[in-house]
């Protein structure tokens, strides 16, 4: 009987909401409107110099190299099975702290919904463990379930994205015409300050733009990925640049800046603008829509990132069983469930010795440093294959190599320096020591775990062709 074949069923309209669900998360709006109106100088920086080379990246190695892994096979491709599989565990790795960041977020967003009493659960680590670990139990089981209840409930968490940011541009709107500005756009306040502070906080700025290349890891169950993915994010990147500058200066000029931040930031921000103006029944809707966009991130990334294990187990570098397909759901169905229960444990273990917000922290430097770290192959992937003469059908960066070249080396550049700022701990953790060893001592035991899986599996392979 021949092996089932996965279902080639997201369209131009999944993934370009899936594109938006990935990327576009909220928390950083309310992050970097923290930080003051030069954040917003620093997100066209990021969009210029970051995401602007890795969709462009995306966009030609995608067109290469269409099939199901994504920067797996991209990597590959340009450096052999060695790096390929390294970057594939690293960057399947980094979405392990990740989901339990971006859950944390959403389980304070949406305790908001339920009034004053609720709040008292925002220091509980109990609860926002509790929280993760139930959604992520969901979310792993629909995406078992088969790649259309997966596609769905990312189309759905869109619109967490696309409502919250929505009203808040529209409530910063409504209370600059009624209330005037509470922060002034000027040329000094705009111009960004060099300080190690501000510095460690861009390198966050830069990574709320990752996410673009995850849609190519499901290349085989993309309806003909050479045209939908450079047009989904093409779409995708319109609503991410529009969403971001447009809520951040939305919250900069309705609130002072000191009103929004850390992981519950967005919905007090939207607390404080309704209260203001009247609408305080907004609140819980949103907060609730804010939850959702937290869950469809961690349901992105799942969805996408569990495709790479699944490869590996083809390629014989994990067991065979994670290259097995559901023969009903036409799922990779332990992939996905191992990845899943790896993104629980590390809910627990992210938790220990810390405070929740310190906890919120460390998870999200070691996703920075974890995810960055492959797209250094990817920029340079794309540096290595421009001596390749392509397919007649590949979609390439205007202007060819050269520009290819200058793109990908700008990426480049940006990606060390995220990864250098990254690693510096933020200054109201109460244990900063800790939190250096977590972020530095968990990458680099992420890498060498790496590392000995694949060298254990080569030996396996070279010991079965003696045979």
């Amino acid at each position: 009987m021949p092996s089932p074949e996965l279902k080639r069923t997201i369209g131009l309209r999944d993934l370009t909401l899936f594109y938006v669900v990935s990327t576009l998360s909220v928390r950083w709006v309310a992050s970097a409107a923290a930080a003051g109106p030069s954040i917003l100088i620093v997100w066209i920086a990021a969009l210029t110099c970051f995401f602007i080379p890795l969709a462009a990246c995306v966009m030609e190695l995608s067109s290469r190299y269409p099939q199901e892994g994504g920067l797996y096979i991209w990597a590959q491709e340009a450096f052999g099975n060695f790096f390929g599989f390294i970057v594939a565990w690293t960057y399947w790795m980094c979405n392990l702290p990740f989901f339990a960041g971006v859950l944390y977020f959403a389980a304070a967003s949406v305790l908001f919904a339920f009034g004053p009493h609720a709040q008292a659960l925002a220091v509980s680590p109990h609860y926002h463990i509790g929280f993760a670990v139930a959604c992520l139990a969901i979310i792993t089981l629909l995406n078992i379930l088969g790649v259309n209840a997966g596609k769905w409930l990312n189309n759905v968490c869109a619109f967490g994205t696309l409502i919250p940011l929505s009203a808040v541009i529209l409530l910063g709107a409504f209370s600059y015409w009624k209330f005037g500005p509470a922060t002034h756009l000027t040329a000094a306040s705009l111009a960004p300050h060099w300080s190690l502070k501000n510095a460690i906080f861009w390198s966050t700025v830069f990574f709320a733009f990752v996410g673009v290349e995850s849609g190519s890891a499901m290349g085989d169950e993309i309806r003909n990925p050479r045209r939908v993915i450079p047009y989904a994010i093409l779409a995708g990147g319109a609503v991410l640049a529009i969403g971001y500058l447009a809520g951040t200066a939305s919250l900069l000029i309705a609130l002072p800046s000191q009103a929004v931040g850390g992981p519950d930031g967005f919905v007090d921000g939207i607390r404080a603008l309704s209260t203001r103006l009247g609408v305080a029944w907004l609140l819980a809707p949103v907060a609730l829509l804010v939850g959702l966009n937290g869950v469809g991130g961690a349901a992105a990334a799942l969805s996408s990132t569990s495709r790479l294990p699944f490869v590996a187990g083809i390629h014989h570098y994990l067991p065979s069983a994670f290259g097995k397909i559901h023969s009903r759901f036409r799922t990779p169905w332990v992939a996905i469930a191992s990845y899943g229960f790896a993104g629980m444990c590390v809910a627990f273990l992210g938790q220990a010795g810390t405070t929740v917000r310190g906890a919120y922290d460390v998870l999200v430097s070691m996703a920075v440093v974890a995810t960055f770290l492959p797209f250094l192959f990817v920029f340079a992937a794309m540096i290595r294959v421009q001596s390749r003469n392509p397919e007649k059908n590949v979609r390439r960066v205007p202007g060819g190599r050269p520009v290819a070249i200058a793109v990908a080396a700008i990426g480049l550049t940006s990606t060390l320096l995220t990864i250098a700022l990254a690693v510096v701990p933020s200054g109201d953790d109460p244990n900063p020591t800790l939190a250096v060893a977590k972020i530095v001592g968990g990458t680099m035991v992420l890498i060498g775990a790496g590392v000995v899986v694949f060298l254990v599996a080569r030996f396996k392979q070279h010991s079965r062709s003696e045979c």
